[in-house]
């Protein structure tokens, strides 16, 4: 009975915002490989549109990539 007393006493140090970015990260990661995974396949299906294809690949990408990056900003904004 004392030990679950005490497991419960216990106080969780550190930073929860870095557990957050990580489940976080999932979301862009997806996306990523998304967009390139359906771009390689538009190539491969209209090789006359490479140009277009790759640029709103590189923009798609980008977005992705902002919102992984605002992420890993946020916890050092609103620390807890």
């Amino acid at each position: 009975m004392a030990v679950m007393e005490t497991l419960a006493a216990v106080e969780i140090k550190g930073n929860l915002g870095a557990i957050g970015y990580g489940l976080a990260a999932i979301g862009p990661g997806v996306g990523i490989g998304y967009i390139f995974g359906n771009g390689v396949q538009a190539m491969a299906r209209q090789p006359e549109a490479v140009g277009l294809i790759r640029q709103n690949m590189i923009l798609g990408f980008a977005f992705c990539e902002a919102l992984a990056l605002i992420g890993i900003v946020m916890p050092f904004v609103y620390p807890s």
